[in-house]
């Protein structure tokens, strides 16, 4: 589908709220100072303490503006997995582990080196225990890079964007919310068919600080329920929508047995209004690569589709090598 315009009430607000999914800048320190926790993941069946509740597993319909899948049926011609049983640890927060809203700041990479806001995020991560990415500092014998792409609603670059990954055998993580999955059943089959990550970026794309740890949860579960029981597919990775987070959320998201994924090398790009040609995101992008860079673009800017063989070229040239998030270094 090749659509070039955007229509429909839904699809204006989705876009609005996922402008500020990432890209932009800034230079703000989104590092935090409260300790965090990690918590656990558990399967249907384990007995749930009562600090614990447990979000049971409910099938999502098929969207009605598909053909419907005859019973158990998948649009990847998998088999469907069974829907897992998140269990949440600590749903009051009783530990008292911050609400408070952070917008990620990233800081702009220069001379082939991260910046110290990119680098102090993830040692932010590690020495609190959270299940959290942006930058791989642990691979040091080749120069990695890690191509991600946020995704919400459809203007008919995905699957351009697609054509050049396969054409240059660059993996990848496309982080979609619910409605751009059941809208484009075949887009995400084509992701999971060529080997790409299809990431989980919840159901309605919300502030996750704002949220309880229950409602944390049953976004996640929402989504990953429709993945698996429509695509036979689930992978634990997930990106909190317009990048706010919390200690809170960071914690709830890894008790689930996610990576929360986050960036150290992104642009301005989500902004429809202001593409700058393909010259530009090629000059931008390549200017800020470095070592273990997690990058972070969007898929429905021409900027990038048009780019986006150009870059991969250039980062070859490099010395850089393009990784999937499967292989960072545990």
């Amino acid at each position: 589908m090749n659509k070039r315009l955007l229509t429909g009430a839904v699809c204006l607000g989705l876009c609005l709220s996922l402008c500020a999914c990432g890209g932009g800048d800034t230079l703000s320190d989104a590092t935090t100072t409260q300790p965090g926790a990690t918590g656990r993941s558990a399967e249907s069946g384990t007995e749930t303490p009562q600090s614990e509740t447990t979000i049971v597993a409910t099938p999502l319909p098929v969207t009605a503006q598909k053909p419907v899948l005859q019973n158990g049926e998948t649009y990847t011609g998998l088999p469907a997995l069974p829907l897992q049983n998140f269990i949440v640890s600590d749903p009051e927060n009783t530990k008292g582990l911050s609400t408070e809203k952070h917008g990620y700041g990233y800081g702009v990479a220069k001379n082939g080196q991260p910046h110290s806001i990119s680098v102090g995020n993830q040692q932010y991560f590690e020495t609190n225990g959270y299940k959290a990415v942006c930058l791989d500092q642990k691979t040091t014998d080749e120069k990695v890079l890690y191509l991600t792409f946020d995704c919400g609603y459809e203007n008919g670059y995905t699957e351009q964007i697609l054509d050049v990954l396969k054409e240059k055998n660059v993996p990848s993580a496309f982080f979609c919310t619910l409605p751009q999955v059941k809208d484009y059943p075949e887009l995400i089959a084509r992701m999971i068919a060529e080997g790409h990550i299809v990431g989980n970026h919840s159901v309605k794309h919300p502030s996750f600080p704002t949220l309880t740890r229950l409602e944390m949860a049953e976004e996640i579960k929402g989504m990953d329920d429709y993945l698996r029981t429509n695509f036979g597919y689930s992978e634990p990775y997930f990106r909190f929508p317009m990048g706010e987070y919390s200690d809170c959320a960071l914690d709830l998201v890894g008790s689930l047995g996610y990576t929360s994924v986050f960036w150290s090398l992104a642009y301005s790009d989500w902004d429809l209004e202001n593409q700058k040609g393909a010259d530009y995101a090629f000059e931008t992008v390549t200017a800020r690569l470095h070592p273990g860079a997690v990058i972070l673009l969007h898929s429905v800017s021409p900027d990038n589709a048009n780019a986006l063989g150009r870059i991969i070229d250039e980062a070859r040239a490099q010395g850089y090598v393009f990784k999937s998030l499967r292989d960072l270094p545990a």
